[in-house]
């Protein structure tokens, strides 16, 4: 499936930018212009199923070959977070960008390691948020701005919630890459519900980089902007 696709810049460097769950390329609102201040042509998707992308079939096989079928090889940087992190992993041999980053990626969603602390994480969880109010999403995620709320609050009317469905083999699932296919930083939340501390060590003994936000939670972009870029320097 192509996919739609936001440009942000006109730089002779390419930058892709690839959505978590329920968003769509506007998740990146920040990002996006301030890749292209640095040079960038960026190239945001909506994935099948969300935004202005078109619906059918769902798996995580058919999110990764839509990226390729959408996005250019070759690019100097691809970022993806949450379920685009762990789509651009199985994407990554094809697309191979000169540099990948996987900003809090689903590669390990546990439910039992969710329960623990309170959230009980499964595909009908995320179904059933599709009708989430203004105050739920903004107490969600204290530290997002107004607009974000907003933002998402549309994203979630034009999201096909039958994507949680088509993802359940994700659950419960070690999908970590066994290693790092290009030069690669995994950027972790401070407050991220989906690693334990013993992650850092089994990714970097498999050639990741391994950074922190500090305070941040899973949608680092949005909790901490400025966090977000600064934990990017050497790799934009």
């Amino acid at each position: 499936m192509r996919l739609h696709t936001h440009t942000w810049g006109d730089g002779e460097r390419v930058a892709l930018l690839i959505h978590g769950i329920m968003s769509d390329h506007r998740t990146w609102r920040k990002v996006g212009p301030a890749l292209a201040a640095r040079g960038y042509r960026v190239l945001a998707v909506d994935l099948r199923g969300h935004g202005a992308s078109g619906r059918g079939a769902y798996s995580t096989e058919l999110f990764a070959a839509d990226l390729v079928e959408t996005l250019p090889a070759g690019a100097e940087l691809a970022i993806g977070h949450s379920l685009g992190g762990l789509c651009l992993s199985l994407a990554v041999d094809r697309l191979r960008p000169s540099r990948a980053v996987y900003s809090d990626p689903a590669w390990s969603v546990d439910s039992r390691r969710s329960e623990a602390g309170s959230i009980s994480i499964t595909p009908e969880v995320f179904a059933q948020f599709k009708p989430a109010t203004r105050e739920m999403i903004a107490g969600f995620n204290p530290r997002w701005e107004q607009e974000d709320v907003e933002i998402e609050c549309d994203t979630l009317r034009l999201w096909d919630e039958n994507t949680a469905h088509g993802l359940a083999p994700m659950f419960g699932a070690d999908l970590a890459p066994v290693e790092a296919v290009v030069p690669s930083l995994v950027q972790f939340a401070d407050a991220s519900f989906l690693y334990e501390a013993d992650e850092v060590a089994r990714l970097r003994a498999r050639g990741f980089e391994v950074r922190t936000v500090k305070g941040a939670g899973h949608t680092i972009h949005r909790d901490d902007f400025a966090g977000f870029m600064a934990s990017l320097d050497g790799w934009i």
